[in-house]
């Protein structure tokens, strides 16, 4: 069997260089997108034409049907799953905490954190050695923001993400012994357009001061470190989360 990748958000930015990177790798790439299709089907476009297999399904990932619909189009189109990267997930409006609304809550935690969970029970299926699975590698896309808090602007974003990081830890230490690997990246200010979708297009011009290294990162940057993580130049490391952040 060759190696299948499902990547959630895989459309643009992060996602989106992660799914061009794995097709050059190899891997057969299931990516989804929300609603932008076009975007979707020029990553899907890119990878076919460097000669890899990759196919674009719509799925809303607070819907656990669209998730179990997304499973089992790809074990259809190109067969079980050995690698994830739960990548989809956004941060909701900026608000402080005397004013955030249940709504907003909801909304992104149900992405952020309902999301991976499913994807992962539905990829436990397919890959656990004990279920007749060849093993494989789960890639949480997390955040700094885990650790720095976003005060003033995304706590509920923050938090959301600390539950990622617990989510990765718990699942690499109960999923080890069943062939199976998870780990998680913590992208810092990264340019992607995700701050000017926010309203907050100068975002990383006013935060890059406090990145040691005194620069952004890139897309590319990121997707580099998921891709040793999926692979087997990574094959004794779980459970781990990887701060891709200029020291930040």
């Amino acid at each position: 069997m060759g190696k299948v990748l499902i990547i959630t958000g895989g459309s643009q930015g992060i996602g989106a260089s992660i799914a061009r990177k794995a097709g050059a790798a190899g891997y057969a790439v299931a990516l989804t997108y929300q609603s932008n299709q076009a975007l979707a089907d020029a990553v899907v476009a890119d990878i076919v034409a460097d000669g890899g297999r990759a196919i674009a399904i719509k799925a809303e990932m607070a819907d656990e049907a669209s998730i179990l619909a997304l499973f089992q189009t790809v074990d259809k189109a190109l067969g079980p799953v050995t690698a994830l990267v739960n990548n989809a997930g956004g941060p909701g409006p900026t608000c402080k905490l005397d004013v955030v609304s249940s709504a907003i809550i909801d909304e992104v935690m149900a992405v952020n954190v309902r999301a991976p969970f499913l994807t992962i029970r539905e990829a436990i299926k397919r890959m656990a050695t004990d279920l007749g699975g060849k093993g494989g590698s789960i890639v949480n896309v997390s955040s700094r923001a885990s650790e720095i808090g976003g005060a003033g602007e995304w706590v509920h974003y923050a938090a959301s993400k600390g539950a990622v990081d617990s989510l990765t830890i718990g699942a690499a230490r109960e999923l080890a012994t069943r062939g199976i690997r998870v780990n998680a990246v913590n992208p810092g200010l990264i340019e992607t357009d995700l701050h000017a979708r926010a309203g907050l297009p100068d975002r990383l011009t006013r935060l890059v001061g406090g990145v040691p290294m005194g620069r952004t990162g890139s897309a590319d940057e990121v997707a580099d470190a998921v891709m040793w993580l999926l692979s087997d130049a990574a094959s004794y490391i779980t459970g781990i989360l990887v701060p891709i952040s200029g020291g930040r």
